[in-house]
């Protein structure tokens, strides 16, 4: 009886505040690092949201703020 070789296991990716590359608390940061694309274009995204979003994705962030992990 042979064996089958087990597969390895997947990494789990989690969205946390990074303690590095933070500018306010870190969420863009997390964002971008779980995404996997460029801390900058989160920035500038969040920035134009909560411009045209009339607010509301400064809630979203200062919710995220509270409830996401820190790294």
């Amino acid at each position: 009886m042979t064996t089958q070789p087990q597969p390895s296991p997947i990494p789990t990716r989690r969205l946390v505040r990074r303690s590095d590359n933070r500018m306010i608390g870190g969420v863009c940061s997390g964002v971008a690092d779980y995404l996997g694309i460029d801390v900058t274009l989160v920035r500038v995204l969040t920035v134009l949201g909560a411009i045209f979003g009339m607010g509301s994705l400064v809630v979203a962030y200062a919710v995220m703020w509270l409830l996401l992990p820190e790294e």
